[in-house]
């Protein structure tokens, strides 16, 4: 009965990844953009009033990863404009770093911008609790597949934990909803002394589609500092991977 079971195995080939700071995603993953100014604007214009959140802005030129769905229909519309490379180091230390604009080559992270006990504290082990806060259960997907056998972010101590008592930080993903607000506060209080806050998503990040809405809640953003900046409709595990390495100091972006 094993030898069936091990051909299967040895099918599948090697499916963990050996190196997760050398990872090299597809070139159909919409990732950092490059934008480029051209003196016909009419293109780009066009683009930014299809943005369903926002995101993009002819004048001046700017395209916010925290309001942007990725859905890519502004590279579309604007192709001399806009073009999204496969580059997921996207996350930020700072909301205002998530805002691109024409001639940036990097998503900046500038780890003076970090708290220094972060790295002192949980670089060797850190251990978060996700808190789903209307979310639509995609960034929740994507935050489960960085422990999965691909992507084994276990391997470097962090993980995710079902009590915030045994947590040192919170994962927020999804808009704030009214009916979660408090619940996100009472979660979050209940994590000791230092503790991160990461924002995963752009639903988490800017409220996304769902901004504007009378359901949604985003006072908490208001009142607490967050340490991570994470985009994307949903994240990628390798958009979450790179943005805790770099914020624990674990590897730096050029």
């Amino acid at each position: 009965m094993i030898f069936p079971k091990l051909k299967v195995l040895h099918s599948h080939g090697q499916q963990a990844i050996p190196d997760l700071d050398a990872v090299t995603l597809t070139e159909r993953f919409r990732g950092r953009p490059e934008l480029t100014e051209t003196a016909d604007t009419a293109d780009l214009e066009a683009a930014a009033a299809l943005c369903p959140t926002g995101a993009l802005a002819a004048q001046p030129f700017t395209l916010d990863l925290g309001r942007c769905l990725f859905c890519g229909e502004c590279a579309l519309r604007a192709p001399r404009n806009i073009r999204f490379t496969n580059d997921y180091r996207i996350g930020s230390p700072t909301r205002e770093g998530l805002v691109m604009r024409p001639g940036m080559a990097v998503v900046p992270f500038d780890p003076a911008t970090a708290r220094p006990e972060l790295a002192r504290c949980f670089g060797q082990s850190l251990h978060l609790r996700e808190v789903s806060a209307g979310g639509d259960a995609s960034v929740e997907m994507e935050l489960g597949a960085t422990g999965n056998v691909n992507f084994d972010f276990g391997r470097f101590g962090v993980g995710f934990t079902a009590s915030p008592r045994h947590a040192d930080g919170v994962v927020v993903s999804g808009p704030v909803t009214a009916n979660m607000a408090e619940a996100l506060r009472i979660c979050y209080d209940a994590v000791a002394e230092p503790k991160l806050l990461i924002a995963c998503g752009t639903e988490a990040c800017s409220g996304g589609l769902f901004a504007e809405s009378r359901a949604v809640d985003r006072t908490f953003f208001a009142t607490h500092k967050v340490d991570l900046w994470l985009p994307g409709a949903p994240t990628h595990p390798m958009v979450f991977i790179d943005g805790i390495r770099t914020l624990l100091g674990k590897k730096r972006r050029g």
